[in-house]
């Protein structure tokens, strides 16, 4: 009895290694199968685009002022025009809003005698909306609550004129202004609306130097006048960078509203938006710098804007 079973356990086993093999070697065939199929046949998800590097075969000017043709600062321009070229959405939301604010902007910059380049210092910033960095820096020329005041901005727990757009491109025009004075250029008064003008003036003691493109300066604000330079371009000559925008696809003026004087508290801006028939949203988009539900009027007249029903 014991030798049938130990034969038969013997048979089994060789029966069982013969099936496993037979049908490794069957998915072993099935595999190289595939592979044959797969190396024949085009893989159906290839991405169609086409890269191609910029060309820098040309001079590039920032406020009537000529970026260098040396190989370091090209390479640091070849840096910003990529990014920003290959940024689709971004660069095309920045070519829509410029349409409806770099009109009010060149018009600002000039009345301060300030070149109107610096528009694209606004786009570098915040990308033409009223943002708030992690430092506090608010609206579209990114003023922190010190240097706002200090250019003529009402900022406080009620009102927040960083987000006014005209009151705030006239303060920053005027800081610009500033900063070319105690400088003596566009460039380095950019620079150093980037990391602050005592901080700028810092490095260029300790660097003995003072000429931007000479100085050796943290990566952001390395790359920042290049940033402004490669903004410029690229929004200047869309269609060489592949951007396409028809004239009902840009952003146009908000649409046509009256002011009212405001020279007593208001309680409720709900309330008073809708004496005038229009709804709190509609009354925030014309009016951002109106931070709070309510206006406590202490000395100051107010002027707010309130969109024109057909």
């Amino acid at each position: 009895m014991k030798k049938f079973f130990w034969a038969y356990v013997f048979v089994t086993s060789i029966v069982g290694t013969v099936m496993i093999f037979s049908s490794y070697s069957g998915e072993a065939k099935a595999s190289d199968d595939t592979s044959s199929v797969n190396e024949e046949t085009p893989i159906p998800h290839t991405l169609p685009q086409m890269i191609k590097s910029i060309s820098l075969d040309k001079s590039f000017i920032f406020a009537d002022e000529l970026i260098p043709n040396t190989f370091d600062a090209r390479e640091r321009l070849d840096r910003e025009l990529s990014v920003n070229a290959y940024w689709h959405s971004s660069t095309m939301l920045n070519m829509k809003n410029g349409s409806r604010y770099f009109p009010l902007m060149d018009k600002i910059l000039i009345e301060h005698g300030v070149p109107t380049d610096f528009k694209y210092l606004a786009v570098a910033e915040s990308n033409l909306r009223n943002v708030v960095s992690s430092a506090s820096a608010k609206g579209f020329w990114q003023f922190r609550s010190l240097a706002a005041k200090e250019f003529g901005l009402e900022v406080n727990d009620e009102v927040d004129e960083r987000y006014h757009v005209e009151k705030a491109t006239v303060a920053a025009a005027k800081y610009l202004k500033q900063l070319h004075k105690r400088f003596g250029n566009w460039i380095d008064a950019a620079a150093s609306y980037n990391i602050g003008p005592t901080r700028y003036r810092q490095l260029q003691n300790a660097q003995g130097e003072t000429n931007y493109f000479n100085m050796h300066l943290t990566d952001e604000t390395s790359r920042y006048v290049f940033r402004l330079v490669a903004i410029k371009e690229i929004m200047t000559n869309p269609d060489i960078y592949g951007f396409y925008l028809e004239h009902g696809d840009k952003y146009h003026d908000l649409p046509e509203f009256f002011e009212v004087k405001v020279d007593k508290s208001v309680s409720d801006w709900g309330a008073f938006a809708d004496k005038y028939g229009v709804s709190y949203r509609e009354f925030k988009l014309y009016n951002p710098w109106l931070i709070d539900t309510k206006l406590t009027v202490i000395k100051n007249t107010y002027y707010v804007k309130i969109p024109r029903k057909n």
